[in-house]
């Protein structure tokens, strides 16, 4: 396996719904979620991702690419990581699953990893 695979692949489990919406990324088209990471990544790396969600008893499989980046030591003490936006051929069902799960709080003003 290169470096290049082996970035690109990602494990990431979101346990309760405070930590969902703060990674969730409504704003982007098909969604995507911000995943806190060390790793060096460029806008426009493919990505895949392993996603488990709170209570979900499955892990989805989830390609994805780069749409956001936030630096080590980035200004407000934000978390370092990326923001992955979900692939097409996923047909929204990872989107529609996370605001299944946030339908209540999604119209809140409360701030996220990114916005």
């Amino acid at each position: 396996m290169t470096e290049e695979t082996r970035k690109g692949i990602i494990s990431f489990s979101i346990t309760d719904r405070g930590a969902l919406y703060s990674s969730y990324m409504s704003f982007v088209q098909n969604g995507g979620v911000f995943v806190p990471t060390a790793r060096n990544y460029e806008i426009g790396d493919k990505v895949f991702m392993l996603l488990k969600l709170m209570d979900d008893h499955s892990i989805s499989p989830v390609s994805g690419t780069v749409v956001w980046l936030t630096p080590p030591g980035a200004q407000g003490s934000k978390v370092a990581g990326i923001g992955v936006q979900f692939s097409e051929e996923d047909h929204g069902k990872n989107k529609s699953n996370i605001e299944q799960h946030l339908a209540a709080t999604l119209q809140g003003d409360r701030p996220t990893q990114t916005m």
